[in-house]
């Protein structure tokens, strides 16, 4: 195949005529002369069967030499099985990437198609279908844990070993809630990333069964009478605030989540209808929780002091948050009862195993306690499900607790309807 035809003088005397031709410098290179007065380098090629063309620049800011070059090179590429044409788009989709990828970190964005860009867009898919509170535990711990290794990855490069790395030290810790809860979340924007066509498998999966299955931990609590008698008669000497010695009373009246307890909202709280209706983050939903006349004492007693602000057992602080966690667990311990006596979420224990041997429904003691399905539709449909019997069962409760607060000889006794 003949090359470097002629000499430069002949391209740099090229005229335009009527209508467009083109200079042949052999090997596939030609100067495209166009009626105009354009002058063009151009390179036509077989691949694969078909006819192609690529531009190298107009002459004569792309010398005869540099053309030549660009030609050769183009030669060698097509005799290794690389398309010219197709690795130069290629290359320049790199650079305009890498470009609009330089301007997205310094403006403070993931780079395009990282694990953090896709898990951010399967974030945001999602957020719609759970609590703000929930979404943002999610994405915290995502951010905090995961993106560190992962985030400027591309999602298609990640491999098991890699998730594995971002596991490992939580594995290592013992924290196996947390790496089980944060393995599912990476699992599950890969997920996302399969169906959206960002890549092809989950390398997420095969890392499950390196981490160890949890052994439940059941929180410690009270349930023998005579010693809730005694915890109840140490809750009502407890010398703390005010603010904590009302959740503190509270908290076995009501026997809900202590995080549910200490973000109670006075918005949440009517007092006419004898009702607290929380949104259950845990579950989902929104709740009904009937007061008994005890409880509404409590509350009655901290509303003019709190009663003007959000929350119904605010922080000490005074910061605008909730009673800090963790406040009730101190208080127990400051009466002598340790984690594995006593906790906070102890007080749900208590209460449903008393209720079940006094004969209460089992499905309306699930019910109070905030045990109910994530589907949606049954969980408008249960909220209010065995109210009337809860209402009645609160208001035993109260009354059982204040008896044996009192002393009083307390037998399991079988409810009547």
């Amino acid at each position: 195949m003949a090359v470097n035809l002629n000499k430069d003088v002949v391209y740099k005397a090229a005229k335009p005529k009527e209508k467009d031709y083109t200079i042949n410098d052999g090997g596939g290179l030609f100067l495209f002369v166009g009626a105009g007065g354009s002058k063009l380098w151009r390179f036509v090629y077989q691949f694969e069967g078909k006819r192609k063309k690529i531009a190298f620049g107009a002459y004569p800011d792309t010398s005869l030499e540099n053309a030549r070059r660009k030609a050769e090179e183009a030669r060698a590429q097509i005799a290794n099985g690389i398309d010219p044409g197709q690795l130069r788009k290629q290359v320049k989709a790199v650079k305009r990437i890498s470009k609009l990828n330089e301007d997205r970190i310094n403006e403070g964005l993931p780079i395009l198609d990282s694990f953090a860009d896709v898990t951010r867009k399967w974030l945001d898919s999602i957020a719609h279908l759970t609590s703000a509170t929930t979404h943002q535990k999610k994405t915290s711990r995502i951010e905090r844990l995961a993106f560190p290794l992962l985030g400027d990855k591309p999602i298609k490069e990640i491999k098991s070993a890699d998730v594995l790395a971002v596991l490992k030290p939580m594995i290592d810790k013992q924290q196996l809630e947390t790496a089980h809860r944060l393995h599912a979340e990476i699992s599950s924007a890969f997920a996302y990333a399969i169906v959206h066509n960002y890549t092809d498998y989950d390398p997420a999966q095969p890392v499950a069964k390196q981490i160890p299955a949890q052994k439940v931990k059941h929180r410690a609590a009270i349930i023998d009478p005579k010693q809730v008698a005694l915890l109840l008669r140490d809750i009502s000497n407890y010398q703390g605030t005010f603010v904590v010695q009302s959740a503190f009373r509270l908290s076995p009246l009501l026997f809900q989540r202590p995080g549910e307890i200490r973000q109670m909202l006075w918005d949440d709280v009517d007092l006419t209808a004898r009702e607290w209706r929380p949104y259950i983050s845990k579950t989902d939903f929104h709740h009904i929780v009937p007061l008994s006349t005890q409880a509404v004492a409590i509350l009655e007693s901290i509303q003019p002091l709190t009663g003007e602000g959000q929350y119904v057992f605010p922080s000490i602080r005074g910061d605008g948050r909730p009673m800090s966690d963790g406040t009730i667990r101190t208080a127990l311990k400051s009466l002598g009862y340790d984690s594995d006596v006593m906790t906070a979420h102890g007080f749900r224990t208590t209460a449903s195993t008393l209720l079940n041997e006094q004969g209460w429904s089992p499905d309306a003691i699930e019910r109070q306690l905030a045990h109910t399905p994530r589907d949606q539709v049954r969980a408008a449909y249960n909220r209010a499900q065995y109210l009337d019997e809860r209402r009645r069962m609160m208001q035993s409760w109260a009354d059982y607790l204040d008896n044996l607060k009192k002393g009083a000889d307390v037998l399991p006794f079988k409810q009547t309807a």
